[in-house]
């Protein structure tokens, strides 16, 4: 789990966002999904200050509040969902909407529709309940905001603003449903060192690496952890290893 979230920190100062496409699926496919939520929500709130802070004065408020109105709103279906669903069926969504967002963001598509109050609460919406689910409201915000015109710096500034006061409505959602436990809980905090550390790192990279280098890294990491964290996956590997096993 360690290596897993260096990466993603590393990741995070880099491009503003990932830490939740890499972290969930591998942290649901450990644990399970709830403790993935859990450990998301302790790692990228206090940790991300620093680097959050800065940029919050980049970040273009017309673009981030409706977009947050929506978030803010749908949070707690998303934590009903989490808290009464399947684990497997949940591990299942997780990993195919991480994928769908890479495979998105990879193929260059852009949203040329309306950008309005009532499409960037609708983004906001399905935002929040992601996020609910588990802690990762990335996805829609990531293709509405990098298909737009605004530039890199902007969206990275929208996207950590964004972020950063999300997590205020997920740990409260969280707390209220009693999915806050001391197990998960002394995980998050014990992931904290690593996910600072490498979160610097990247930060001190951003402006180094180019755009396309730090985009395309972000891809292959994203879509590696969702295909490693998918229960098919987990099925194929278990297949192989008691094959392994077998005498022949």
């Amino acid at each position: 789990m360690t290596a897993t979230v260096l990466v993603a920190g590393v990741v995070r100062g880099l491009s503003g966002f990932g830490t939740g496409l890499i972290v969930a699926p591998i942290a649901g496919a450990l644990y399970d999904p709830v403790t993935a939520v859990v450990l998301l929500v302790i790692i990228d709130s206090l940790p991300t200050l620093p680097v959050a802070l800065p940029v919050v004065k980049l970040a273009r408020w017309r673009e981030v509040l409706p977009v947050l109105a929506g978030l803010a709103l749908f949070v707690p279906l998303g934590v009903y969902i989490l808290k009464n669903g399947d684990e497997t069926t949940l591990r299942w969504v997780i990993s195919i909407v991480i994928l769908a967002c890479a495979l998105t963001l990879r193929s260059g598509w852009r949203y040329h529709g309306p950008r309005g109050f009532p499409v960037s609460f609708g983004v906001g919406g399905i935002a929040g309940t992601l996020s609910g689910i588990a802690a990762i409201p990335g996805p829609p915000v990531i293709i509405y905001w990098m298909a737009s015109s605004l530039p890199v710096a902007v969206v990275r500034a929208n996207l950590m603003t964004l972020f950063l006061i999300s997590e205020v409505f997920s740990a409260g959602n969280l707390w209220l449903a009693g999915l806050f436990d001391q197990t998960r809980v002394t995980l998050g905090i014990l992931m904290i060192p690593p996910y600072v550390a490498s979160l610097a790192v990247g930060t001190k990279l951003y402006g180094i690496a180019s755009e396309t280098a730090y985009r395309r890294l972000a891809f292959m990491l994203i879509v590696a952890s969702a295909l490693v964290a998918l229960p098919l996956t987990e099925l194929a590997f278990r297949w192989l290893v008691s094959g392994a096993q077998t005498p022949f």
